[in-house]
C-alpha cells in the first residue's frame, strides 16, 4: 500500500528541500503557512483527520528569537500548542509524527557536545517554546521522532546568517561578527536527507547537525572565503570579532550548542557532514 505523508511547513529552508525527497517516498501532501494556521487548533485536526497520512512532519515552527521576547503567546501557540496537537492526531491514526526542535532547548553552560539525555534549560522564550513543543509531544506518547537541529541555513527561505553575510558582504567593507557563540552550522538540506533516513527509525529525540564546530565570525570567515572563490561580487574587506556583550540582543543565546551525533549516527548508517563541505554545496548550488 502506498503511504500518506503530510509535510508542514512545506516553503520552508527544510520543507523546500524535504518536498523532492518525500515525492518519490509516498503520496505526499505538502502544506504552508499560507495554507494551514498553526494557531487555529481545530483546523489542524481537520487537515489531518482529512488525509489521514502515515506519517506527519513538522517542519514549520516561530522562529524570529528576538521577536518571541515580546510575542510568546504566539510562539507558544506555533511551537507548543500545535506541535501537541499534531501528535494527539498521530496517535489516534496510529502515524509516525517527525518534529523539528533545536539547540536553544540548552543554556549553552556545557563545553563538550550535548546529548539528547542531558539537562534542557532554555534561557529565551523562543527555546522554552521549543521545549514545551517536545514535552506536548512526547506527554501523548505517540510515535514520535524530535530531531534537534542547530544554526540552520540553505538556499530556500528569506532569511539565514548565510543570506544575511552574503547580502551584507556586498555592501560593506568591514563587518562585526560574534565570536563567542559556539555551534554547528547546518545545510537545510542535510536536515532533509536525515529526516527522510529517520522515518522507520525508533520513536524518540535524536540531535542533527553537519559535524565540526564554529563560531558565528568562524562561520562568517568562511562564508566569504567560499563565497569568493565562487565568483560572488563581495565588497568585504575585514571580519571584525566581537564578544556577545558588544552586540546586545532582545533574547539571550546559548554561548555553546554543539550537538552531540552519537545517537543518530548509527540510525542515518552515515556521519553528518562537515559544516564548511555543506557550506560550500550550498553556495554551488545558490549561483547555479
Amino acid at each position: 500500500m502506498t503511504q500518506s505523508i503530510l509535510l508542514i511547513g512545506a516553503n520552508g529552508q527544510v520543507g523546500r528541500e524535504l518536498q523532492p525527497l518525500l515525492t518519490s517516498l509516498g503520496n505526499l501532501t505538502s502544506i504552508s503557512r499560507e495554507e494551514l494556521d498553526l494557531t487555529q487548533s481545530q483546523k489542524i485536526r481537520e487537515l489531518i483527520r482529512e488525509i489521514k497520512p502515515h506519517y506527519i512532519i513538522n517542519a514549520a515552527a516561530y522562529t524570529a528569537v528576538d521577536k518571541a521576547e515580546t510575542e510568546s503567546d504566539l510562539a507558544f501557540a506555533i511551537n507548543a500548542t500545535a506541535p501537541g496537537i499534531l501528535a494527539e492526531e498521530a496517535k489516534n491514526l496510529d502515524a509516525t509524527l517527525i518534529h523539528i526542535s533545536t539547540d536553544y532547548v540548552f543554556d549553552g553552560t556545557k563545553n563538550t557536545p550535548y546529548l539528547e539525555t542531558d539537562h534542557t534549560n532554555p534561557i529565551g522564550v523562543y527555546g522554552k517554546s521549543k521545549l514545551a513543543g517536545e514535552q506536548s509531544i512526547l506527554e501523548t506518547d505517540a510515535n514520535a521522532i524530535i530531531l534537534r537541529t542547530a544554526w540552520v541555513y540553505g538556499v530556500h527561505g528569506k532569511v539565514n546568517f548565510v543570506k544575511t553575510m552574503l547580502r551584507l558582504g556586498k555592501e560593506r567593507e568591514q563587518l562585526k561578527v560574534v565570536v563567542d557563540q559556539v555551534g554547528s552550522p547546518t545545510w537545510a538540506a542535510d536536515i532533509a536527507t536525515a529526516i527522510t533516513s529517520l522515518l522507520h527509525s525508533p520513536g524518540g529525540i535524536y540531535h542533527f547537525t553537519n559535524s565540526g564546530v564554529a563560531s558565528w565570525f568562524d562561520f562568517a570567515k568562511a562564508i566569504f572565503a567560499e563565497a569568493k572563490l565562487l565568483g560572488y561580487p563581495l565588497a568585504i574587506r575585514e571580519v571584525i570579532p566581537i564578544i556577545t556583550a558588544e552586540y546586545p540582543t532582545p533574547a539571550s543565546r546559548p554561548a555553546y550548542s554543539v550537538l552531540s551525533d552519537k545517537k543518530i549516527t548509527p540510525q542515518l548508517g552515515y556521519t553528518p557532514s562537515y559544516w564548511r563541505d555543506s557550506l560550500n554545496l550550498m553556495l554551488k548550488q545558490s549561483l547555479s
